[in-house]
């Protein structure tokens, strides 16, 4: 079967095959209920234990702070509507850019009573210094800023925004979903900074789908989402997940011990992609800002990045457009508008997401491929013309 390159890497990974097989067991010979008693029981009980255990060291938490959850969209909607709920509401604040599952639930919760305000970011998509001191000033009662962004890699300072706001008594909380595997991520110093809460995921560190958790300083008071047996200290029933969460344990212990050499061979790839993006006349979105070290955003002007990521799988490369959209309604990515992107540029946004298993070979090929497609592309422009 055919199987184009696959850089797309922020959108998921794939599962590490050691990951795999510890997750095996835990489907056919060890199938019990973590909350039954008898020897099948205790055994699901104790893997989940031995994972909790995993995920905090690889974050830098305490195994008591670390709530399993189905996905990273959970775990954020359990931090903001779990939160509000135990507040008067005030004011709900977060970045312009994060991810939907951050800003569909403050939305939520504008709609019960919350003033919502979207920290503004500057043209790099870096939060915005002067804005972000206004809405400080206002005293908001729970904060979210993303520590990368899922579209452009961009690195946001969370430790120095959480500590200028520990004044405001804030609840602080970051979605670290694209961070996790890429960089360290250190619970512990971002909870001494400020940081009450963290999201990380096991889909994006070569983990499953369906394992997640919130990381959160236990003297946040949480109104969990799903009632029930009581599971996670009562803020997320349901019948563990155990195989998943297994999974997770260990690809958060192998991301750790990858950090050392991954980041900076992703970063060599990417500086190799981006020099063939320059040849080519992309525009990099956030290149003036750090980011992850594996990330690329850019368009070409005149060039519709859905008709663009669709001509490059058909050459063999699956990568992703920037704009999250139908074809019956276009709309170009709020990160980009919230950035200052002219809508027609935006909208031709693609982003490249490189991951463990990339090579130099696949970057000049994948750069061979888009000379290509654009040739096709600026010719099919011109006869319009």
């Amino acid at each position: 079967m055919f199987a184009p390159v696959y850089v797309d890497h922020n959108a998921t990974t794939p599962v590490d095959p050691a990951v795999l097989e510890a997750m095996l067991p835990w489907f056919r010979e060890q199938y019990g209920n973590a909350s039954s008693r008898h020897e099948y029981g205790r055994a699901a009980r104790r893997a989940i234990d031995e994972a909790r255990q995993r995920v905090a060291a690889a974050v830098g938490a305490h195994p008591t702070e670390v709530i399993f959850t189905s996905g990273g969209s959970e775990a954020n909607n359990l931090f903001l509507k779990g939160a509000a709920a135990c507040l008067k509401p005030g004011l709900v604040a977060a970045s312009a850019v994060e991810h939907p599952c951050v800003l569909r639930p403050a939305e939520q919760l504008a709609r019960q009573g919350w003033e919502l305000r979207r920290i503004a970011v500057d043209e790099a998509g870096r939060v915005a210094a002067e804005d972000y001191a206004h809405i400080l000033a206002l005293k908001p009662r729970l904060l979210s800023v993303m520590a990368a962004n899922n579209e452009t890699g961009v690195l946001q300072d969370v430790a120095a925004l959480a500590a200028a706001a520990q004044t405001t008594g804030a609840w602080f909380h970051t979605d670290a979903v694209q961070a996790l595997g890429k960089m360290a991520m250190d619970f512990r110093r971002l909870n001494a900074a400020g940081v009450h809460a963290m999201t990380v995921s096991a889909h994006k560190a070569y983990g499953p789908k369906g394992a997640a958790a919130l990381v959160v300083d236990k003297r946040v008071e949480l109104q969990p989402l799903i009632a029930g047996g009581g599971h996670e200290r009562g803020l997320r029933s349901g019948t563990e997940n155990v195989a998943a969460i297994v999974g997770f344990g260990l690809a958060c212990e192998l991301a750790a011990a990858r950090l050392d050499s991954l980041p900076g061979r992703l970063a060599t790839l990417r500086s190799r992609l981006e020099s063939g993006l320059a040849a080519l006349g992309a525009e990099i979105f956030g290149q003036g800002a750090e980011r992850l070290p594996n990330t690329s955003y850019f368009a070409f002007r005149g060039i519709d990045g859905e008709t663009l990521v669709g001509k490059l799988d058909r050459a063999g490369f699956a990568a992703a457009s920037g704009a999250a959209c139908s074809s019956a309604n276009p709309e170009p990515s709020h990160v980009l508008r919230a950035m200052g992107v002219a809508p027609e540029l935006a909208r031709g946004a693609v982003r490249v997401s490189l991951g463990a298993d990339n090579t130099e070979t696949q970057i000049d090929d994948f750069i061979f491929a888009l000379r290509t497609t654009l040739q096709g592309l600026q010719g099919l422009t011109a006869v319009s013309v």
